[in-house]
Order: C-alpha cells, then structure tokens, then sequence
C-alpha cells in the first residue's frame, strides 16, 4: 500500500468515476485490513472513542485486560464497559493525560494508560489548513506494568516486615523478662506451699500455681510460635505430600469447627507430586489461610479446600462463606496491622504470603463484598519427567 493513499483519494473525490469507487472500496477495505493486522500484533492495549465516549475500536490486547468481547464492545460507551472509570472527567481535558489504574477482572493488574484527543481539520479539498480542529474523540493506549509495580511493593512491604519483625522481637523480649520473673516467684511460691502443714490450704495453693504456671508456658509458647513465623528464615526443605499436610491442618482445627458448626469440605487431588516444602512453616501458612476464614464465616459456615495442580505448579485453595472484602480493601489485606474484623491482628494473611513467597509460589485473593472469598496458593514442582531427543548421528544422516 502506497503511502498517502488516503490522501490522493479525497483529493481526486471531485472527479471519480462509477466505474472507479470498486477499485477505491477494495484498496480502502485492504488497508483497513493491513492496519487492523498492525495494532492486534501490538501488546499494549488500544481503545478508540467517538466523542460521546462510545468505543470504535479495540485491539486484541486491550481487550485481554479488560476481559471484553471485542465485537459486543463496538458501540457501547466506554465507562459501561470499564466499570469505575471516571470517563468524563478522563476526556474533558484538551490535552494528552496519563494515568494508572488497577483493575481486578479478568485479573489483578496494575496498567498505564494514556488518553490522547483526536482533533480533525475541517476543510474541503485544495483548501488551506487553518488552526482550528474538530475533537471527534480519544485514543487511549494501555500498558501493563503490573511486574513494576509489584517488583516496588516487594520492595516496600520487605522493608515493612523487617520493621515489624525488629518491633515484635522487642515486645517478645520485654514479656519474656516478667514471664521468667513470674516463673522464679512461682518456683518460691511452691517451696513454701511444700512446708505448710494444712493438706486443703497445700492443695488449692498447689493446683493455682499449677494453674499459673501452664498460662505462662502457654504465652511463651504464643511468643515464641510468633517470633518463628514472623521472623524471616531459610525453609528447610524436604520432600511432602501437601495433602497430609492440609489434612493435619484441618484435625488442628476440630475442636473449633465443633464448636462453631462450621462444614469443611474438602476436595484433595491423589496424583500430586511431592514438593520440596518445610513442614512447620507451610503448616503454619495453612493455619493461617483457615483461621482467616473461619473468623470471616463466624459461625454455621462452609469451608471448601481443594487441592489441584497443572503442569508446573500444585494449587490449594481455600474458600469460605464469609462477608467477602470490597475492591477496595482487596489490595490492602497484606499491609501490616490491616483488618477488616474486630479481633484481628492485621498480620495472618502477611504471614502466608511470606511463607508461599520463600517456597517460591505465589498467593492470589478473589473476592467480592458479600460473596465470601477464595485464598489461593500455588506452589512450584521440579518435573523429574524426560524428554527423548533425536539423535545428532542420525540427523546428519538423514540431512
């Protein structure tokens, strides 16, 4: 196709023929064509508006991000299509603007996108170009910088939990020094119950140290169980089955399923392969994930827990009844101390994704408000399988 096709046609409109506007339809219909081809090879997303905000067109990549129908989206306004773009107040600007977004369907990304006006001159044929132009609508191009964005958020958050792994390592030391105080009274306390001679006052002394001295082994083991969760260490790794350990996780957590009434279903795949895994810090990711639901269903709730796997990674997900999370808190149920229940600590879901991160997996959230939510792990598996290839000597035979 000639450059300045497009140009030489409207200058010739005055004196085309019946017989030429085939020819000219076919050439029009080619570039289109050619054009067409050009944008849905590109990666970065490309939306065309008219002027009332209504799409004309869409590439292939835009409409990946925003999980759109091509054909269905022609016509439609753009802010029907993308749910929470502010499209008018996107669009009133005169100049080009650039903003990002992060959207949550079909995936959790972040994207770039530039909105740029497209102006038209106004003229006939062989007429001058004057200085003013029609906007009949907008290009906006999209580009994904998800990794960016996240690579900077790892950054920020390992900084966070540092902070918070120094801070709880001096709270765990500041009650550890009245708990082994407590301990000592309590080991004076019982030399002396020893020498009493009344058998009722020894007895009833006895079982209340009894009983202080179990609550503070209980809150050094709370201590110490915290400090190993938080505190950021080198897996140790070792071949296990995940399904054992999902299992042992679940009978950890009877006595409160009990309790509660709450279901727990689960649907565990038999042919996963072992994963290089360290046991306690994957069961505690497990504890986690289900505590986490349990506190978001209350009680009388269901608990499904699956395990899957693909062709690189194994895949547990757990997905309750509960309330579910807005949009809006979704992206912020990683930051330290951040809760949506009265009784949280903000820091059950920070610990998981700490865990999965140091095994090399990846942990993904989908929820709604009101919908429950679904908690996603996926874990990395070395494929021990090989793969046969030909044989050189045979080869420079047959060439």
């Amino acid at each position: 196709m000639k450059a300045g096709f497009l140009e030489k046609l409207i200058g010739r409109l005055g004196r085309i023929g019946p017989e030429d506007v085939q020819n000219y339809l076919l050439r029009l219909a080619q570039e289109k064509g050619f054009l067409e081809t050009i944008f849905n090879a590109i990666q970065e997303g490309i939306i065309v508006t008219d002027s009332n905000g209504r799409i004309t067109y869409l590439n292939v990549a835009a409409c990946e991000i925003f999980g759109l129908d091509g054909e269905n989206a022609i016509g439609k306004p753009l802010d029907e299509q993308v749910r929470g773009l502010d499209w008018q107040a996107l669009s009133h600007s005169d100049a080009a603007l650039s903003r990002d977004m992060e959207i949550f369907y079909p995936a959790n990304r972040f994207i770039n996108f530039y909105v740029v006006p497209l102006l038209i001159e106004r003229r006939a044929p062989n007429e001058e170009p004057n200085e003013l132009a029609e906007a009949v609508g907008h290009a906006m191009i999209l580009r994904d910088i998800t990794e960016s964005r996240r690579s900077t958020q790892q950054t920020i958050e390992s900084e966070r939990l540092s902070a918070l792994t120094l801070l709880a390592a001096g709270v765990a030391h500041e009650i550890g020094n009245p708990l082994n105080s407590l301990h000592i009274h309590l080991q004076l306390m019982e030399r002396k119950v020893k020498k009493l001679r009344a058998t009722e006052d020894k007895r009833e002394l006895q079982e209340s140290i009894d009983i202080a001295r179990a609550e503070i082994n209980r809150l050094d083991s709370i201590v110490t169980q915290f400090l190993r969760a938080i505190r950021p260490s080198k897996p140790q790794l070792h071949p296990e089955d995940v399904n054992t350990i999902v299992q042992e996780a679940v009978r950890f957590f009877r006595p409160e399923i009990k309790d509660r009434d709450i279901v727990v279903e689960t649907e565990l795949r038999s042919d996963l392969p072992p994963l290089e895994l360290d046991r306690d810090q994957m069961k505690q990711a497990f504890y986690n994930a289900i505590k986490n639901s349990f506190e978001a269903m209350k009680r009388h709730g269901i608990l499904r827990i699956r395990t899957d796997r693909d062709d690189t990674h194994v895949k547990i997900s757990f997905t309750d009844t509960g309330g579910g999370i807005s949009a809006e808190n979704l992206s912020r149920v990683f930051d330290p101390y951040f809760t949506t229940k009265s009784g949280g600590s903000g820091l059950g879901l920070l610990i998981v994704r700490r865990i999965v991160r140091e095994h090399g997996g990846e942990l993904a959230i989908e929820s709604s408000e009101g919908k429950g939510l679904t908690l996603t792990i996926r874990l990395p598996f070395l494929d021990r399988r090989v793969r046969m290839l030909p044989d050189r000597e045979r080869m420079k035979d047959e060439g």
